[in-house]
Order: structure tokens, then C-alpha cells, then sequence
């Protein structure tokens, strides 16, 4: 398989007739293994309509989607559901943890849910990966904004996703915690510990953490950028805006 994610035409209406609202606009792209995408554009832009139809959370007015190999088009809810629970981890600005759960149980919980009883060994390996083995015991209300998200995304990756979607994960925590939990998502797709990232943000400094990042503008794909910096970032995003 060549790419993780694969998006091929992708159209998204929301409405009819006179109501109609075009958010999407034959969008394709590709999101290959080992990468970890930012994508930004305007408000109104589609980006987070792009992130929902990528993960099988809203269905396409037309085009493909297509997840570690399987066409998202041909799965009825039930088989998406199981696709989201088994190759799909999920990251939001909401950190969404139990509050009477600790964070080895939290992070358990998607096991829990699926029927599968929980290794030990699995759940602190995640909680190792974003640097909180010694956190394992202590409830959310006992953690800090950032180590709420680290929690989130260890539960995320507990299952071995294909991908992680992220959608603002830095949008509750401050500077320096942001920027630490970046570095952190860099360097598990770097090291090999998550297959692919795709992360839609608003935040240019944000963004020049990814390998890479795709913007949209109008519903459409609006140009990329390799190995971005913030001062790039931010420039493309006034030339858009101007450009609107």
C-alpha cells in the first residue's frame, strides 16, 4: 500500500437547491505512511470537513475515500464503526477522559469497549510512548492540561491505529505545552511508533511541525508545502487570504 489515507474527488454538499453549501470540491490526496500532514486554510475553507470525511465520521457527497486499503463507500455503519475502533486513533482539543478513571484505565478504555481484555503491558507501553509511564495511577483531575492530551493520544494509539486524526490538539494547552506534545507526535512518527498524521490547525507555528503541509481554500486543494517553517506557513496563509 502506498499510502495510508487516500482521497480521491472528494466532494461534500451540505444542504440542496438554493441552500446548498459546497464545502469540499473534488478534493485529492494522498497521506503516505511514515508522514504527518498539517492541514490549514481559511475559516469556511473545508478543512474540518476534509478531517470528518477522512475518518469516517461524515460521508462524501461523492469521490473515495480510502483507509489502510479499504474504500470507506463500501462499508454499511456497522463496519465503519469497527474500521474507526481498529485503524483509526482520534485526537481532539477536548482531551474527553472519564475523570473518576486513571490514566492506565482511560487509556484501556477503547480495549474495554471492543471486547478485548486489556494487557498490561500494551497500555503502559502507550502511556511510555508520550512520556507518562510514571502517570499510569493518577486520575485527569491530577494531571495538567498537557498531560490530559498525552493521555488522549496514548488512548488513541493503544489499538495501533493506521492513522491519527487530530483536530487542534494544542487549542486548550498553552505555549511551551503545546510545542513539547508537538515535538512529541513528531517523534512518534519519526521513530516509527504511529504511521501517519493528519492534523488541521489554524496555528502556522503549529503547523511547521508536520512533514508537510496541504492547503485548502474555497472547498479546494490551494498548494503544499515540504518541510515548512512558521515564516512560510504564515505567508501562504496571508496570500489565501488576500487572494479571498
Amino acid at each position: 500500500m502506498s499510502e495510508t489515507v487516500r482521497l480521491e474527488a472528494l466532494r461534500k454538499t451540505y444542504g440542496t437547491g438554493d441552500n446548498a453549501v459546497v464545502a469540499l470540491r473534488g478534493v485529492t490526496l494522498d497521506f503516505p505512511p511514515g508522514s504527518f500532514t498539517a492541514v490549514m486554510g481559511p475559516s469556511g475553507s473545508g478543512k474540518s470537513t476534509l478531517l470528518q470525511c477522512a475518518a469516517g465520521l461524515d460521508r462524501p457527497s461523492g469521490g473515495r475515500v480510502v483507509v489502510a486499503g479499504t474504500d470507506l463507500a463500501g462499508l454499511d455503519e456497522t463496519a465503519l464503526t469497527l474500521l474507526r475502533r481498529d485503524r483509526i486513533g482520534f485526537v481532539f482539543q477536548s482531551f474527553n477522559l472519564l475523570p473518576s478513571l486513571t490514566a492506565a484505565q482511560n487509556v484501556a478504555l477503547p480495549l474495554r469497549l471492543a471486547g478485548v481484555r486489556p494487557d498490561r503491558a500494551v497500555v503502559a507501553a502507550a502511556l511510555e510512548q508520550v512520556g507518562l509511564a510514571g502517570r499510569a495511577r493518577h486520575r485527569p483531575g491530577e494531571l495538567s492540561g498537557g498531560q490530559q492530551q498525552r493521555v488522549a493520544i496514548a488512548r488513541a494509539l493503544v489499538t495501533r491505529p493506521a492513522v491519527l486524526f487530530a483536530d487542534e490538539p494544542t487549542g486548550a494547552l498553552d505555549t511551551v505545552t503545546s510545542r513539547d506534545l508537538l515535538r512529541t507526535l513528531r517523534g512518534l512518527v519519526d521513530a516509527g511508533g504511529l504511521a501517519t498524521i493528519v492534523m488541521v490547525t489554524h496555528d502556522p507555528v503549529v503547523a511547521a511541525y508536520a512533514h508537510r503541509v496541504v492547503f485548502l481554500a474555497d472547498g479546494r486543494v490551494a498548494g503544499a508545502l515540504a518541510d515548512p517553517t512558521a515564516d512560510a506557513v504564515a505567508g501562504r496563509m496571508v496570500a489565501l487570504a488576500v487572494a479571498a
